[in-house]
Order: C-alpha cells, then sequence, then structure tokens
C-alpha cells in the first residue's frame, strides 16, 4: 500500500471471527429524499432503512448498482453494507 510520502509499507492483516446477522440483497431503491429500500433474495420482508443508515449505503455502494452485496447486522445493532465477494469470502451461512 501506498502512503502519502511515497513510500511503501504493509498494513497489518486480520482474519474476520464475528458472527453476524445479514441478507443478501436483491435489489436497493432510494427514493426521492434518500431513503434505501431493499428487496432481499432470501425469503423475507422488503426492509425499509432509516435515512442514516440509508445515507451510508447510498455512499458505500456509490453509482455502482452492479453489486447490490449485503444488508449485515452486528451484534451491537450496527448496520452495515457489504459487496457480495467480501462478505461470501469472509463469511459462511450458520
Amino acid at each position: 500500500m501506498e502512503t502519502r510520502s511515497g513510500a511503501t509499507a504493509p498494513l497489518p492483516k486480520y482474519k474476520c471471527h464475528k458472527e453476524v446477522f445479514a441478507l443478501k440483497i436483491g435489489a436497493i431503491e432510494f427514493d426521492e429524499e434518500g431513503i434505501a429500500t431493499l428487496a432481499v433474495e432470501d425469503p423475507f420482508v422488503t426492509i425499509i432503512l432509516a435515512k442514516s443508515v440509508s445515507e451510508r449505503f447510498k455512499k458505500a455502494i456509490g453509482e455502482n448498482y452492479d453489486d447490490a452485496g449485503y444488508y449485515v447486522v452486528y451484534e451491537d445493532g450496527y448496520h452495515s453494507w457489504s459487496p457480495t465477494k467480501a462478505f461470501e469470502e469472509g463469511y459462511t451461512k450458520m
């Protein structure tokens, strides 16, 4: 990884050992107010996110909707988004 000074230095490597709740997203739609609605692939309900979570999702996803990714909820209640490849390489369904 290149630093601001132009020098290169390896970053420490970590292995994930968390248990999370997650749903694979089939589609994401943002309304005119920026609220996200998630249609998930698993047989659950559609999820409508709070504005603050919606804003984090939109920032994380950017303009690339090719990978809807995963909706992830950590034990402390934090809601997040993860790209499909990164999630599936790091987590196994229990």
